[in-house]
């Protein structure tokens, strides 16, 4: 069957066009968490609340701040809670950070500890949401089975593996570490698949 020219110049220009291919189906698109982000770790508390701030990197992460927010036992509620939200307001201006790592709630027999705990906890995460941080919640169980391999871990056990990690000169004070625990805790977990991932609130 013959064609016309104009027919023939279609079907060339047609065989010539760049075909069309189907885009990977398991691409992993590139995460919002890069490399080297800078993450927060809070272990709050109304009189001690640490804190700790890494550069998560492999293969090895940064310590680049930590301490505690410590208030008197005379001061007020109100006061330290006050104290809480400034000093977090000064520490994410001052380091960036993209992401935190708060610790879990935790079950307490003495409903008044347990309320003064979540005024903390409340006081954190209202300036955490402030800045528009993520905000990822790790019970303490899993921070010390991360850090440690030991789900029922003591507070020294979890500062020395902390120092280990982040190569610090002297084990942080146990607050601090805590906090440290949780980012690297975080910064671990956000780099797997699977069922473990941290639970964002």
């Amino acid at each position: 069957m013959a064609i016309t020219a104009k027919q023939f110049e279609e079907l060339k220009a047609r065989v010539a066009r760049p075909k069309r291919v189907a885009a990977p189906v398991f691409v992993t698109p590139p995460k919002a968490h890069a490399a080297h982000e800078i993450i927060i770790g809070i272990d709050p508390s109304l009189r001690g609340t640490g804190w700790g701030v890494i550069r998560a990197g492999k293969p090895q992460s940064e310590a680049l701040a930590h301490g505690t927010i410590s208030c008197s036992s005379t001061w007020e509620r109100s006061r330290c809670l006050a104290r809480i939200a400034q000093t977090l307001r000064e520490i994410l201006a001052r380091h960036r950070p993209s992401v935190c790592a708060i610790e879990g709630l935790f079950y307490a027999q003495n409903l008044q500890t347990a309320i003064i705990m979540g005024e903390a906890r409340g006081a954190s995460l209202a300036v955490l949401g402030e800045a528009g941080l993520e905000i990822f919640e790790i019970a303490p169980r899993k921070v010390k089975q991360a850090i440690v391999g030991y789900g029922a871990a003591q507070k020294m056990a979890v500062a020395k593996m902390v120092q280990r990690q982040l190569r610090l000169a002297e084990p942080p004070a146990p607050d601090a570490a805590d906090a440290l625990a949780l980012a690297l805790a975080c910064s671990h977990e956000r780099g797997r698949f699977g069922l473990a991932a941290p639970k964002r609130i």
